[in-house]
């Protein structure tokens, strides 16, 4: 099974999210800061991670950089899940090594799309 890590600090966007993953067959990791999320993601090693850039203490940005950067997670793909909808926004999560960029809310025929995309 393919296991998706959850890093978002709304309980309400982690149970959506996590609803449609469950639906569609995924197991699910949550954590609810960047800084658990890069622990988690560092220990567990999932197969991708959906990532909030506003968070308290380590944001989305600063944590997808540091996964991107760490030989151990490197290799994990990270898709923005965020409110910011601005264009250098999603530039920005891009550089920090986002492989895609969503903008909530969130479709659970999109969101499972990208996932498979970013999966192949």
């Amino acid at each position: 099974m393919t296991t998706v890590l959850i890093v978002d600090d709304s309980p309400t966007e982690v149970h959506i999210l996590k609803g449609f993953l469950e639906s569609n067959g995924f197991t699910v990791l949550v954590a609810s800061d960047g800084k658990s999320g890069v622990e988690l993601a560092t220990n567990e090693k999932p197969d991708l991670i959906l990532m909030d850039v506003v968070m308290p203490g380590v944001n989305g940005f600063q944590a997808t950089r540091k996964l991107s950067r760490n030989d151990a997670t490197s290799g994990i793909p990270v898709i923005m899940v965020t409110t910011k909808s601005q264009e250098t926004d999603r530039i920005w999560g891009m550089r920090q090594g986002a492989s895609d960029y969503i903008v909530k809310p969130v479709k659970e025929k999109e969101l499972i799309q990208k996932i498979k995309e970013v999966l192949k």
